[in-house]
């Protein structure tokens, strides 16, 4: 039972580019005037998804009741960050909010997140009415962020000295591991076999009854997202982590940095040749702005591997400064410089 006398908050989770706030704009713009508010997290020291965000233009949730804590992973700095963001959303001035959404960076483990709601300054103030973990279907069905559990255990049974060290792989089960709710997003990119199969694989990721609800676009009703009524800061043995024994961990195994773009012509020419430089290297993520010569708005691009997608999601305010900025996200090792001068020598040669 949901102790109606503490503000419920919904934890979003999911790997890199699975939709997560793709699903928080949805639910923003659904809201049958609930009153909310956002804490987004971000991998690197450059904001897109607040930004995104922002744009929404709701009224029930205003520009200042969004929180962005870019350069920095929240199951990594709850007590420098996390904590006074949540207690300055429920100190807010002209009203307390009905729901939070906090959407986590993609990869950033829930479990201790969900942890940091036992803490005495907010204990008595908040609850996590849920753990939703938003999972690309498209890109799991591909292959390219889980391998098979039960295929991995057959693996290790014939073999002792068999090492699984995939962070990957434990970053995307600790995320399933934690779920009260897994939202399978662009199920629409899926085939019948395919979708069972994903789901069937989360099933034997979890080891309790967790329901998965098919979406397109994170087009999910926000009567689904939220009033699950978990409180699961007071659940946290059924939800196993790769990362228990651990008091800490890092992200060393990845990097984020900025790539600064000049306006260019058309978006489809930027989009083949993103997707052609994140096939050369290893790349994770591609995200932000860009100006579109002549075009009043501004082009929101997103890439999940080699799979690109633009929109144009608002138009430029008066006086905001048009330039275009995206954030790449890849493992480590990978030649920063070489993707930095890759991008915008193509980008310049485009727009000369």
């Amino acid at each position: 039972m949901p102790d109606l006398k503490k503000v419920p908050c919904t934890i979003i989770t999911g790997f890199l580019g699975a939709g997560k706030s793709t699903l928080v704009r949805h639910a923003l713009q659904n809201a049958g005037g609930r009153r909310l508010a956002v804490i987004v997290n971000e991998f690197g020291e450059v904001g897109v998804d607040g930004e995104m965000l922002r744009g929404c233009g709701i009224e029930n949730c205003p520009e200042d009741a969004i929180i962005e804590l870019p350069n920095g992973c929240l199951c990594c700095t709850v007590a420098d960050d996390f904590v006074p963001a949540l207690e300055k959303l429920l100190d807010y001035s002209n009203r307390q909010p009905d729901h939070i959404l906090i959407e986590t960076s993609g990869l950033a483990l829930p479990k201790p997140l969900v942890k940091a709601f036992n803490w005495p300054a907010i204990r008595s103030r908040v609850t996590v009415d849920g753990v939703v973990t938003v999972v690309d279907g498209h890109a799991v069905a591909a292959g390219r962020f889980v391998d098979d559990p039960r295929a991995l255990a057959a693996q290790r049974a014939v073999d002792p000295s068999l090492d699984h060290d995939n962070p990957l792989e434990e970053v995307y089960e600790d995320q399933l591991l934690c779920a009260d709710l897994v939202v399978l997003n662009k199920s629409d990119l899926m085939t019948a076999v395919e979708l069972a199969k994903v789901e069937h694989e989360i099933a034997a990721v979890i080891p309790r009854a967790v329901k998965v609800v098919r979406t397109v676009s994170g087009a999910l009703d926000p009567a689904v997202l939220m009033g699950l009524g978990v409180g699961a800061e007071d659940d946290l043995d059924s939800r196993p982590s790769h990362h228990d024994a651990e008091g800490e961990h890092d992200h060393d195994d990845f990097v984020s940095f900025p790539v600064m773009i000049d306006p260019v012509a058309a978006p489809e020419p930027l989009m083949a040749l993103l997707a052609r430089t994140a096939s050369r290297h290893d790349i994770l993520r591609i995200k932000g702005f860009v100006e579109v010569a002549g075009r009043p708005l501004r082009l929101l691009v997103q890439g999940v591997g080699t799979r690109f997608q633009q929109q144009y999601d608002r138009p430029w305010r008066p006086g905001e400064a048009r330039f275009g900025r995206i954030v790449v996200i890849a493992r480590s090792g990978v030649d920063a410089d070489a993707i930095v001068s890759e991008i915008r020598d193509a980008t310049v040669a485009a727009t000369a």
